[in-house]
């Protein structure tokens, strides 16, 4: 999976159109999660699609599966991924998630049903972390 700076680099210089397709792109280059993880445990709340994020631990790195039923959104939670994804979660809990997104703009590239589900996706992530610390 790409980094974070990485994806940004290429997201600035497209236009709209293509800032979807890169979302798509992203989420097509998620692993694989069995679907014997997409239970009512692994699911986002608040999220206007279904969201569904599996962590699995390699030593002290937190490795994340995620999938999603829309192509957007599978794309969006690859994004908020890629700020976290084989760190330790102490390294996780000093990432400012939302301000690694912020550039991104996705309040105004996307729909608000697209975004809603953003801080969620965080929450979850910040929230499997402090487990882990």
């Amino acid at each position: 999976m790409a980094q974070i700076d990485d994806i940004y680099a290429d997201y600035e210089l497209l236009e709209a159109d293509d800032r979807y397709r890169l979302l798509i792109d992203l989420g097509r280059q998620l692993e694989e999660m069995p679907d014997a993880l997409k239970t009512d445990a692994t699911l986002v709340r608040g999220c206007s699609a279904a969201v569904w994020v599996y962590p699995t631990r390699d030593g002290e790195r937190l490795h994340f599966l995620a999938d999603s039923n829309a192509a957007i959104t599978k794309g969006i939670i690859a994004l908020v991924l890629s700020a976290v994804q084989d760190r330790t979660a102490a390294e996780i809990l000093a990432t400012d998630i939302a301000a690694r997104l912020a550039p991104f703009d996705l309040k105004s590239q996307l729909s608000s049903n697209r975004t809603q589900g953003i801080p969620n996706m965080i929450a979850l992530i910040r929230a499997t972390a402090e487990r882990y610390a």
